[in-house]
């Protein structure tokens, strides 16, 4: 009987890691997409935006949406750009969802 509970608690472990590892990959997703979105509005584009995009997904990782958010309207506010945080967390919601159906698509 041990055993079947064994099982059971090893099929919610490996559950919980994918489950872990689908959303960091979808944050970091949503995070990039973000950050262009951003960059576009600081008149960034090209390879300007790509290394913007980039560098902000890296200083990120590990951190809460909130603290995600406020380090965007930061940059904006730095960049002379007006924008709702109602607005900026509508953009990050949709953004994840979108990423989060990439993930688990296996785009």
């Amino acid at each position: 009987m041990s055993d079947a509970f064994q099982d059971r608690e090893n099929t919610f472990e490996k559950q919980f890691a994918n489950d872990e590892a689908i959303r960091f990959r979808a944050v970091a997703r949503r995070n990039k997409a973000v950050a262009l979105w951003v960059a576009d509005m600081k008149g960034l584009s090209g390879a300007d935006a790509e290394k913007y995009a980039d560098a902000f997904v890296a200083t990120q990782v590990g951190r809460s949406d909130d603290d995600v958010a406020a380090a965007l309207k930061t940059d904006l506010e730095g960049g002379d750009v007006d924008l709702s945080d109602h607005r900026l967390r509508k953009k990050m919601d949709e953004e994840m969802a979108e990423a989060l159906a990439s993930v688990k698509s296996g785009k």
